[in-house]
């Protein structure tokens, strides 16, 4: 069985190689995407962000482990800082997620940041297209826990979860940043602390103030560790499931992101050009100029696409 007949039929190892075919940008992972992106659509997409040490990890296996006891195939991605050396992941949420991982519908797969900001890696939507093509019936994906620049998770999952927790400052950071706009979901993680009804009140009065229509996200306070509330998170996500669909928000929000995955393959191809192109030796020369204020490094990137664009 090659690679592609592995991910359709949700081999985990043919899975697992897929996955680092697209971070390591080798071309038999786009071909891969090619073959099995007919096969993609049908997974239901929840991204879960927030700040470090909020829980996310652990609501993040509850939550899977509810679903794979209700007969659900679950594919976890958790985005973890990558080392500054390899590149690769530190795997702290694999080891955080230890017991729902040896459960029989649970596949978790750690996805380094790889320099990227904004929580995840630009390869994480194709890794979500495998595990969709795999006949996973849910995708979760956990961000790295940058804190308020934390935004993109919006562009891959169709619900996305705000995961806080009282006494960290998450209910005071929430007021300032765009973190706020982004969220469908919001959960008081660790509610059994001190602090957690006044950080989900200070959250609902927020939200009051948006001038959002349609959905009004709700707060819920659980504790994961305890694994109280986690119910609640699963009916509050298949509410807005159920809003979007019957909206048509769900249709607007796939042609969004067939867009995005557009984009982003022809950024990384931009990019792969264009250091290609700064490394030739005219180039140099003009860079040479910009490095010695003789010329500008809007003028030389021009003069660059300009080139590039005429060669396609």
């Amino acid at each position: 069985m090659d690679v592609t007949q592995g991910v359709l039929a949700g081999d985990t190892r043919a899975i697992a190689r897929a996955i680092t075919w697209v971070e390591n940008g080798d071309s038999r992972g786009a071909e891969l995407i090619r073959c099995v992106y007919g096969s993609t659509g049908r997974a239901y997409i929840v991204g879960l962000t927030g700040s470090p040490g909020a829980g996310k990890s652990t609501l993040v296996a509850r939550l899977a482990g509810l679903l794979a006891a209700k007969g659900h195939k679950v594919g976890i991605l958790a985005v973890d800082p990558s080392s500054p050396f390899s590149g690769g992941a530190i795997l702290g949420d694999r080891v955080r997620m230890f017991d729902v991982a040896l459960a029989r519908n649970v596949y978790i797969r750690s996805m380094g940041t790889r320099g990227a900001t904004g929580g995840l890696n630009r390869t994480t939507r194709l890794a979500v297209r495998i595990l969709d093509a795999a006949g996973f019936d849910w995708i979760l994906v956990e961000t790295v826990g940058a804190g308020q620049s934390e935004v993109d998770v919006h562009d891959v999952a169709y619900t996305t979860v705000v995961v806080m927790a009282p006494g960290m400052g998450d209910d005071i950071q929430a007021m300032k940043a765009g973190i706020m706009e982004i969220g469908d979901l919001f959960v008081i993680n660790k509610a059994d602390r001190e602090g957690a009804d006044r950080a989900a009140t200070q959250i609902e009065s927020i939200l009051q103030l948006s001038m959002a229509t349609g959905w009004h996200p709700p707060v819920l306070k659980v504790s994961a560790e305890q694994n109280t509330g986690v119910d609640r998170v699963i009916e509050a996500i298949e509410q807005h499931r159920s809003y979007l669909v019957q909206s048509g928000q769900l249709d607007v929000l796939k042609v969004r992101m067939a867009k995005l995955d557009v984009l982003e393959i022809l950024k990384a191809r931009l990019v792969d050009m264009t250091k290609t192109q700064l490394d030739r030796p005219a180039v140099q020369a003009e860079l040479n100029k910009v490095v010695n204020r003789q010329s500008d490094p809007y003028t030389l990137a021009d003069s660059i696409f300009e080139q590039s664009w005429r060669k396609t």
